[in-house]
């Protein structure tokens, strides 16, 4: 891939001295969460950017991305009354794979961006050259985010009770969604009920947040991966969760290789052309111990396809005492092309979100987990929803480096869909647990 290959091993050299991005404490702690979300006793929203720009890599940036998971989460946590494991597409996410080598615009022919790690969403040549300087500024670009992501959540950001946290113009005032109003008044008037109590002001100021990136480019998680002083377990401390993708996940593959030899939590996206038989070949290499919170299988069947393809594989799993984590993808496999634009339409997101609770339930499993591409800006990159966005709203504002994400309306609609789908599934309890 890169023309100098010295240059390259350079980058990787230096990066490999660099002090580790997060925690085996940290990435422990997730990997019990995990554990406890395999069991339907927790609930997983990960998301962010399809893939993060260093651009991105600024304040106003960076505090959108955390408000709206943040938000999610507090509303997610309302309906399941459970706790939820907040994960973000950020801090890393600076590679993508992509399915064709090259681009075409107006008869010329480019290289194709794979993520600002490797080369530039600019259209020229000069642009589209992989260039290895750039690991190293995604590694800074990373410790930065990550470093002001933990000073918001230290000073106080979490507790989400200014009004300005909650933007809810885009709700009608009447029809369907306008008790997603009423849903968000009480959950303000519950937090100011527990703020009130002095004891639990701590719940709301502190609070965990880790970081998730597609383990695309193995230099650099080589170079990122640790050992633990005292055993011999291999973390990779750039990220608490990293994922295996639909292209990459090959069980004779490099990637796989890899990913069995470190022990955070990991992820493993799961496409339709996937059978029970090589699902359960790849977790025996993965994860031969079967250990509580190692495993995250992340669908991403099609709102037209998951009632065929999703059952047998969770039947699978069953029979063979499988316990992962099961989280649901609905972005990937409704992706369409309109007038020449990536896009996807709300109601295929929302389909798939309800097909895949439906089928857990009816095989007494747990759908424990969401994994949405998103963001907290008024974009125009997906299909419809309450703003009911329509093919000539595409082209107001398209801002993704790759793949199309919900916007700030949709994205707290599609939370307040989940909210009421697992509200419905609550079993009655006697036990108390914390709101956030």
């Amino acid at each position: 891939m890169y023309a100098d290959a010295a240059a390259h091993d350079a980058a990787i050299a230096r990066i490999r001295k660099l002090p580790p991005l997060v925690s085996v404490g940290e990435i422990e702690s997730l990997k019990g969460q995990l554990a406890d979300a395999a069991e339907g006793h927790r609930f997983v929203l990960q998301g962010g950017d399809c893939t993060e720009r260093f651009r991105d890599c600024a304040g106003l940036a960076v505090v959108s991305k955390l408000k709206i998971l943040l938000q999610m989460s507090l509303v997610l946590t309302y309906g399941a009354r459970r706790p939820v494991i907040r994960i973000g597409r950020i801090a890393g996410q600076f590679a993508k794979p992509r399915s064709q080598y090259s681009e075409e615009r107006e008869g010329v022919s480019l290289p194709a961006y794979r993520g600002d790690n490797i080369n530039d969403l600019e259209w020229s040549a000069r642009a589209r050259i992989p260039d290895p300087a750039r690991l190293e500024r995604g590694y800074f670009s990373a410790a930065a985010t990550l470093n002001f992501v933990r000073a918001l959540l230290e000073g106080g950001f979490a507790s989400l009770r200014s009004p300005e946290h909650w933007k809810l113009d885009f709700i009608p005032d009447s029809g369907e969604h306008a008790g997603y109003r009423e849903i968000a008044d009480r959950i303000r008037d519950a937090i100011d009920y527990l703020e009130s109590l002095s004891a639990t002001t701590d719940n709301f100021r502190r609070i965990e947040f880790f970081t998730s990136h597609e383990g695309l480019l193995l230099p650099l998680e080589e170079a990122l991966t640790r050992q633990r002083t005292g055993d011999d377990r291999h973390y990779n401390l750039g990220a608490h969760f990293l994922w295996v993708g639909e292209r990459t996940r090959h069980i004779d593959g490099a990637h796989v290789e890899y990913f069995r030899g470190i022990a955070n939590p990991i992820g493993v996206k799961v496409g339709g052309t996937t059978t029970p038989e090589s699902l359960l070949r790849l977790l025996d290499i993965l994860d031969p111990s079967h250990e509580p919170g190692r495993l995250m299988l992340i669908t991403r069947l099609g709102a037209g396809a998951i009632a065929d393809t999703l059952p047998p594989l969770v039947r699978a799993l069953k029979a063979a005492g499988r316990k992962p984590v099961w989280s649901c993808d609905p972005m990937h496999g409704n992706t369409t092309v309109v007038d020449g634009t990536k896009t996807r339409a709300f109601e295929d997101i929302a389909s798939e979100l309800k097909s895949a609770f439906q089928i857990h339930r009816a095989e007494g499993s747990h759908l424990s987990g969401v994994h949405f591409e998103l963001t907290g800006e008024n974009v125009t990159e997906c299909l419809g929803g309450v703003q009911n966005l329509s093919p000539a709203d595409l082209r107001r504002s398209y801002e993704t480096g790759c793949d199309p994400r919900l916007n700030y309306a949709q994205s707290m609609e599609i939370a307040f869909l989940i909210s009421n789908i697992l509200a419905t599934e609550r079993r009655p309890s006697g036990v108390h647990q914390h709101l956030w």
